[in-house]
């Protein structure tokens, strides 16, 4: 049996278009699909013609809870992979957003990034 990357992983946000575009403006990525989904959601596919991030709106929006890392279930980062870390770097300030935990060691350089959401971001670069 042979297993492939990750396909998608699907998350709720506050608002799926809003934050499709924050994600099409740093990393280059197209919405693949938009449309009402579960419990009279919306959901965009935004990402590569290959991977995606789904990201759900529920109807009712429900606050989420304090960041984490402990929790079980909790997602803690998703890590996104780029050619050129300084170039997004500049993107992700530019957008307003503040990055931290700089690390450069093996096998690559990263920063991280929380989006409007709460969700943590890792972008990493394995260009040497």
């Amino acid at each position: 049996m042979t297993t492939g990357l990750l396909e998608h992983v699907n998350f709720t946000v506050a608002n799926p278009p809003e934050t499709a575009a924050m994600l099409c403006d740093l990393f280059g990525w197209h919405i693949r699909w938009s449309g009402p989904s579960a419990n009279g959601g919306h959901t965009v596919h935004v990402g590569t013609d290959d991977q995606y991030l789904a990201l759900y709106g529920a109807r009712t929006p429900e606050p989420a809870d304090a960041r984490s890392a402990a929790r079980q279930a909790n997602l803690n980062h998703v890590a996104i992979v780029v050619d050129d870390l300084d170039a997004t770097e500049a993107r992700v300030l530019a957008a307003g957003y503040q990055s931290e935990n700089h690390g450069n060691y093996e096998p690559g350089r990263r920063f991280y990034f929380y989006d409007g959401n709460g969700i943590e971001f890792e972008v990493v670069s394995y260009a040497a």
